[in-house]
Formats: structure tokens, sequence, C-alpha cells
């Protein structure tokens, strides 16, 4: 007996008493005095165990059979055998359970008949720190979270890939792609779809990598503006989007979370499909797991409307989406970047032109521009001019003819005697100075 069925059993025996009426027993146990009155009568006829209720130890009648039990356990063991389900949880089974083999059971009882058959082991859930939850902006598009996880998703099947991602804070919201690196080009091309399919955010919240700020260069350099920002960051401010950085990862928690959740599934989910490469990746994020995320993850916003704003006109998203640097134009009317060499077109060329400070663009589809004054120039890719590899010279002997060994003897004794006869010279020229000495001598006449 339950320690309020104990109580009431203590109420009615003061009304079996006639300590109290059947009226204040109800009020003080927030009964009917009908309800009471009921009670009175299951004492009389069955005793203090009378109160207890009528279904206490029997089977329920919403408990799933035993065959479902069996055969969800089954399949469950068979799938984590074949090396399928080896790492599913209890949650993420029962979901395929439902929608494979339309077994349809809650992840807490899929989860102790796994730990009764002894394929799940219960874990005690730790926190280390913990962090108190920011609330959610109330419309959707005021924030967007903005991340890329760098994870194994092909499980070692093709080449390593990056996911940037993009959730909504007010409603979970996920729109994401597969690339094959994490450059600040990536990230304008992500930025752009989803500028182009919801419109513009009022803000998106990143952490601090060097993609979105930058270090600040000195106020004497003559390419420092006075807010300096990174290319991602110029874009943001040409598009009215106020950026914000998070200062810890647990501060933009909800794509942390949602990049979890996308390791554990998605991973999965991929190696269903036998994805190998980055086309295989990105259509099964876009035709399987984004619509599942937007239907399972997704939720209502606290107020109604849409806080994202179409694009302005008179903007230019190809422009504005592109790197940009400072350069100078050379008196051909020629600018060089990274290697590359320029030409100005002959009909755009205008006076002012050569030694000015321009700013050059570089779309995400390849093609350069230049900014000079209120003008957008296209540039021309400028051939390197050809070199001519010049031989180097090939010197040759002069030709001579071949001595005998006795003209080589009579030579080598000439030169002896030549040396003799300087020395001699010099000996009797003390006084004189040497440069004189050696004009002076009649053996450096002979010799040479």
């Amino acid at each position: 007996m339950s320690a309020k069925e104990r109580d009431r059993l203590k109420v009615l025996h003061e009304v079996k008493k006639r300590h109290i009426t059947q009226k204040q027993a109800a009020a003080e146990l927030g009964l009917s005095v009908r309800w009471v009155r009921k009670l009175l009568l299951r004492l009389r006829a069955g005793g203090d165990a009378g109160l207890r209720h009528g279904l206490r130890g029997r089977r329920s009648n919403r408990k799933t059979s035993e065959t479902v039990k069996q055969r969800a356990v089954e399949l469950y063991r068979q799938k984590k055998q074949a090396k399928l389900w080896h790492d599913y949880g209890p949650t993420l089974a029962a979901e395929e359970l439902a929608e494979q083999y339309g077994i349809t059971i809650s992840r807490e009882t899929l989860r102790q008949w796994l730990i009764e058959a002894k394929l799940w082991r219960a874990r005690r859930a730790r926190v280390e720190r913990a962090h108190v939850w920011r609330a959610r902006r109330a419309r959707y598009g005021e924030l967007v979270q903005w991340d890329t996880s760098e994870h194994d998703w092909l499980e070692g099947r093709g080449e390593k890939l990056y996911l940037i991602a993009m959730i909504d804070d007010a409603t979970s919201r996920l729109t994401a792609g597969f690339v094959g690196h994490d450059s600040t080009e990536e990230n304008l091309r992500q930025l752009g779809c989803y500028v182009k399919q919801h419109g513009r955010p009022v803000s998106v919240y990143t952490d601090k990598a060097s993609l979105f700020q930058i270090a600040p260069r000195a106020s004497h350099h003559r390419d420092a503006p006075e807010q300096q920002l990174s290319q991602i960051g110029r874009a943001l401010q040409e598009l009215n989007i106020e950026w914000i950085a998070a200062h810890s990862p647990q501060a933009k928690g909800r794509i942390e979370r949602a990049f979890q959740t996308a390791q554990d599934r998605r991973v999965k989910g991929l190696r269903q499909v036998g994805a190998k490469d980055l086309p295989t990746a990105n259509a099964y994020l876009q035709q399987v797991f984004g619509p599942l995320w937007n239907r399972r993850f997704r939720r209502e916003p606290q107020l109604a409307g849409d806080a994202h704003r179409a694009v302005r006109p008179e903007t230019n998203l190809d422009s504005v989406l592109s790197i940009r640097q400072s350069r100078t134009v050379g008196q051909d009317h020629t600018v060089r970047w990274e290697g590359v060499i320029y030409r100005i077109e002959r009909k755009q060329i205008q006076a002012a032109m050569r030694g000015a400070r321009v700013q050059l663009e570089r779309r995400l589809d390849g093609s350069t521009w230049m900014h000079w004054r209120k003008r957008v120039l296209a540039l021309e890719l400028c051939p390197a001019p050809s070199r001519r590899r010049v031989e180097p010279p090939v010197l040759q002997r002069r030709a001579t003819a071949m001595r005998s060994a006795k003209e080589k003897a009579r030579a080598r004794q000439r030169f002896l005697d030549a040396r003799r006869r300087w020395r001699e010279n010099y000996n009797h020229l003390p006084h004189r100075p040497l440069w004189q000495a050696i004009r002076d001598s009649p053996s450096r006449a002979e010799v040479t």
C-alpha cells in the first residue's frame, strides 16, 4: 500500500468512528463526498486491502506484446553483429525500427529491452561544467550560428571532407554543405547559398577564427583602413549583417550540438548509401538528411514572422562575395596579383590610371575585376612574354701544334734562364723601388 493510500485509510477510519463527517473527510482528502462514500463501501467489503488500486499487480493493457519485444531485440542483435548498427544508440535504433520495419516503440522502452538483453550498457551522465543556457531568439532570421566541422565523414572511403553549416537560432533550421577544404572562398559560397535561399539575416554568430577576424595592421600601413576586416567581415558589412563573435564553444552550443548529432547520424547514413566522394555526400545531405533534420528537430519560433531581408536590387552579390586586394597599376596599364599579370582593356583605359592604387576583385567564378574610383572594370589575363633561352658561348681553345720533347726542354731552359737573370738584376738595384726594377728589368722584356 502506498503512502497516499495509508493517509486515506487513516481518514476513513476516523469517519467510521464518527469523529469526522464524510464532508469533512472529502475536504481533507481533496475528493468529492460521493467518492468518499464509495471508498467507505470498499473498506467495509474488502477491509484495508479494498483501498488498493484494482489494476495493481496486473499486466497493463497498453504494454507492448512479447512478440514485438523479441523481434525488436533480435533485429538489433543481427544488425549489430553484421556491423551495420554496431554504433547505434537506442534513440537512432528506435527511429530506424519504426521507419524500416514498422516497429513503433519509444527510445526508453527499447533502451530497457537492450539493457535486459545485455546489448546496451547503462551510463551515468556526468556534467563536468554547467553553463547557463541562453534563450533562443524570438523570430526566424534574427540570429544564425555559423561554423565548420572537421570529421572523418566518409570513414576512410574517400577524400577528407569538411561540413560548413548555418543553423537558425530561433527555429533550428539547418542549411549545410560538404566542401573539400575550409577556406574563405567556400565559406563565402555557403553564405551566398544561404542568402539566395532565405535572405539576409539580422546577425551571424561565429567563433574567432582567422576567416572572420584578422590581426590588425600597423596604422602607418598604406592599406590599413579605419576598420580592419577580413574578406568575410567585409562581405557581411556590405550586406548589412551584424557579426557577433563567440568567446567559447559553449556560447554557440546550438550548432555544436548539431555537429554532434550529425557526426553520429550523418556518418551512418553516408555509410548506408556507400558515399565515397563529395558529390554523393552532398546529394545525400540535400535530399535525405537535410529534410529529415528540419522535419525532426525544427521548432516553431516564439514570435511569428520572418526577420530575413531581401537583397537590395543595386547589390551585386557576386561582387560582394569575392576576394579583394590592393594593388598599383603599372606604367603599361597592367596589375600583378599572385604572380599573374592582368591588363586593362584598351577601351577602358583613362588618364590618371598609371600609378593609381586600386582594388582587385577575384570572384567565386574565377573572373577578375578592378575597382577604380567608382567604376568596376573587367581585367584580361595578360599572356606571359616568351623568354628565349640564350645558350652560353662555348669557348674553344686555340689549336696549337704538338711540340716535341726537345722543344719543350729548350722552352723550359729559356724560362729558367730568364728568371735567373731577373733575380740577378734585382739584387744589383737595392735602392730602387720594386716596381721600377720590374719595369726596367731586361729579363722581363725577354720573358714577355
